[in-house]
């Protein structure tokens, strides 16, 4: 995992989704965040405070009220190491 700048948002990001509904997404301090693309996996690496990061997004996105096809779009200028593949969140409620 490259050991750059935060890329991390310094604040929390609203994301206004389907219904008005404005969810908040954090990051950690100094949380790293790294997804590579191995051809037949793809490797999500990162620090604890990266992790924890991931977890409470996964936590908004399953909270009550929340709106099929809510999502949370990461890159490498938005919330990933640079060199990342894109990786996107989201919600499905569909069997």
């Amino acid at each position: 995992m490259a050991s750059g700048n935060v890329h991390g948002p310094a604040e929390s990001t609203h994301v206004t989704v389907t219904g008005g509904a404005a969810l908040v997404f954090t990051w950690d301090a100094d949380s790293r965040i790294e997804v590579r693309n191995l051809g037949g996996e793809v490797v999500i690496e990162a620090n604890a405070a990266g992790l924890r990061t991931l977890a409470g997004h996964l936590l908004v996105l399953a909270g009550e009220g929340v709106s099929d096809g809510a999502h949370l779009h990461l890159e490498d200028s938005n919330g990933l190491e640079d060199g990342s593949v894109g990786l996107v969140l989201e919600r499905s409620d569909q069997e």
